[in-house]
């Protein structure tokens, strides 16, 4: 994506939302706001319509709280019929339900709404080069999330959402640690960095090693572990006990 613009679409219901952060990212170098919808299916509506005309859209910065198709729902459509799409959706403090919500929809990272305008250029870069983005106050309570889970409320909606990876979740009879035994231990020790919620170049200062080594690493953990992204990466890692 370094030579390319990143094509951007804004889904908010508020027309003064988009404006602002049309605003933020009109200055920006390489970004480009291609289209904007007020909710879920107008923005599938303005995918189909990028495609159709031989364009396209890299993120999509959804909001989640639209009537009616909400932002999770319209997530979980894109990611599916756009996949070359990947969404970072806006979230708050108060609102972590959707936050896992939209894990369980696919999208590729979360924005609070209040972020600075720095963090959501960061953001968006970072997830059009197909990494994840988290801010760290939502990937705190996600975590945090995981170790209270009981499995028993499952059923009541309340427990954290399950990430498959290669082995699957275990079972009763399993050792939760047998499925890192695909890593490496540099891959291992990658992963674990990852779960506490560090960056590549956070990584790559912790452990002495280059960041282009460290994406390699990333990658390799994603594709071993059968994870789409380092979001999920965190989240199995945490239901494995890493």
């Amino acid at each position: 994506m370094s030579d390319a613009q990143i094509r951007v679409m804004l889904v908010d219901d508020q027309e003064l939302i988009r404006t602002g952060f049309r605003l933020v990212l009109l200055g920006e170098p390489g970004i480009d706001v291609v289209a904007e919808a007020a909710d879920g299916e107008a923005a599938l509506a303005e995918l189909a319509s990028l495609e159709a005309s031989g364009g396209g859209c890299d993120v999509v910065l959804m909001d989640v709280r639209m009537p009616g198709m909400n932002g999770i729902e319209a997530t979980g459509r894109i990611v599916a019929e756009h996949p070359a799409t990947r969404v970072l959706v806006l979230t708050t403090f108060d609102l972590d339900e959707y936050a896992t919500g939209a894990i369980q929809a696919g999208a590729s990272g979360f924005l609070l709404k209040d972020a600075r305008p720095d963090d959501l250029v960061d953001a968006i870069r970072r997830v059009a080069g197909g990494d994840a983005a988290m801010a760290p106050s939502v990937t705190r309570r996600l975590i945090e999330q995981l170790r209270l889970a009981d499995p028993a409320q499952a059923s009541s909606g309340s427990a954290a959402p399950e990430v498959s990876g290669a082995a699957g979740a275990p079972g009763a009879d399993t050792d939760p640690h047998a499925v890192f035994e695909v890593l490496t231990e540099r891959e291992l020790d990658v992963l674990r960095l990852i779960a506490e919620g560090l960056n590549n170049a956070e990584i790559s200062a912790e452990l002495f090693l280059s960041e282009s080594t460290v994406k390699t690493h990333v990658g390799r953990v994603l594709a071993k572990l059968q994870l789409r992204d380092r979001v999920h990466a965190v989240i199995f890692a945490k239901q494995h006990g890493l």
